[in-house]
């Protein structure tokens, strides 16, 4: 099997980087050896393993029959889109990393696949190099999914750690993420829950069969969490995560990307820093977590590589994937329910309680630097119901929560 890598960033370089290091026991479980014919690039790279592959000219790969699969690791929705579409009509099989491309043109993309006897594969897209999208795919089919629910941003997940675990603010933990390279100079995609937002998109769409928009999916980020929420948070015997939530309730689905508070028996409490972990819940099988490095060079690599030899152990036939192009109508999710954390100001107590009626109130000592508040838990209630409670007092903050007051 010879191959092109399109883009030779992080990923398509550990994708080169993976296959020789394990090129000998890739071509046993492959059938045969996997070479990289060619590598795409604007840039020049003297002296470098891959100059002899380097190429300038997408056409260059795209009308060469010798190359039976083609890696996409570029990134962003034009040219990749374009130029994956060519390669599949082509007759070449695609393994991508790209979140952008599979959540706005999977379902078009695995069509063109699948009437070409080829395969459009993607697990690198949502988790890094942790197996998802194929257990969702091949595992997992006699489950119906009543829910899915990740930590799938490293970036947050470890802003969130350090405020946990140091006390430290949100610029600060932020400024240290980008420091470390797990965090973009502009950080917005990863903060504000649209990185998020895209692979819970690719996992609904995959767990319920049928198109889920990324921008049908209600997104909050975590720019509004301060170290204040983390000293209630410990109070409470509860960590802060960023969840990217898909779930099935009756005929109804939602799909919601917030912060929230969980307790140690919730299996996401104990992920930290740059890891990432997905929980599924059928309704025979009940809960299996997938866990893991959700990022890095490397990692995400191995998925990709993981990909081409399916690609190449399956040539001439197709992977099923149910993905249908009709879109799954979300319900609103103001329609969804959770319990609430709620911090408003200590002169605003007795109009709180009036408000939300029975709470459960969260006290703080002033030796840990709160004063002049009053925080509580409300029951169960949903989104609307909650909005409509807090427009009558002054909310500091409210973070959801997976338990609700007693």
């Amino acid at each position: 099997m010879k191959i092109a890598v399109l883009g030779y960033g992080t990923i398509g370089s550990g994708v080169v980087e993976v296959l020789e290091r394990n090129g000998e026991s890739i071509a046993k479980r492959a059938g045969e050896e996997i070479t990289v014919k060619y590598v795409l690039d604007l840039r020049e790279f003297p002296g470098s393993p891959i100059e002899d592959m380097l190429v300038h000219e997408f056409s260059t790969i795209a009308e060469d029959e010798e190359v039976g699969c083609v890696v996409e690791t570029m990134g962003g929705i034009e040219p990749a889109y374009s130029y994956v579409k060519e390669c599949l009509l082509r007759g070449k099989s695609v393994c991508t990393s790209n979140k952008a491309l599979v959540a706005k043109h999977g379902a078009e993309l695995l069509e063109i696949a699948r009437q070409k006897k080829i395969n459009f594969l993607f697990e690198a897209s949502v988790g890094g190099g942790i197996p998802i999208i194929r257990p969702l795919n091949q595992s997992l089919t006699s489950e119906e999914i009543l829910e899915i629910t990740g930590i799938v941003n490293g970036t947050t997940n470890y802003i969130l750690t350090k405020m946990s675990q140091e006390g430290a603010t949100f610029e600060a933990a932020l400024k240290e993420a980008q420091d470390l390279g797990y965090a973009e100079r502009n950080p917005e995609a990863d903060v504000e829950g649209h990185d998020a937002g895209r692979k819970l998109a690719i996992l609904a769409s995959l767990s319920y069969g049928m198109q889920v928009d990324f921008e049908d999916i209600y997104m909050e980020g975590i720019t509004k969490i301060t170290d204040t929420d983390f000293k209630y948070a410990e109070v409470l015997g509860a960590e802060i995560k960023l969840l990217a939530q898909g779930k099935k309730v009756e005929d109804k689905f939602y799909a919601m990307v917030t912060p929230k508070m969980i307790r140690e028996d919730n299996p996401l409490y104990s992920v930290r820093g740059v890891f990432n972990s997905i929980l599924v819940k059928g309704n025979t099988l009940g809960d299996v977590m997938f866990y893991g490095s959700g990022a890095g060079k490397l990692p995400t690599a191995s998925a990709v590589v993981a990909d081409v030899i399916d690609a190449t152990k399956h040539w001439g036939t197709n992977i099923t994937t149910i993905w249908s192009s009709k879109k799954l109508a979300l319900s609103d999710h103001k329609e969804a329910e959770s319990g609430f954390f709620v911090r408003v100001p200590e002169a605003e107590e007795a109009k709180a309680r009036e408000v939300f009626g029975e709470v459960e109130e969260v006290k703080l000592s002033a030796a840990a630097g709160v004063v002049g508040e009053f925080a509580f838990l409300t029951k169960k209630m949903s989104e609307k119901a909650f909005e409509e409670k807090a427009a009558k007092v002054t909310v500091l903050n409210r973070i959801r929560t997976e338990w609700t007051a007693e």
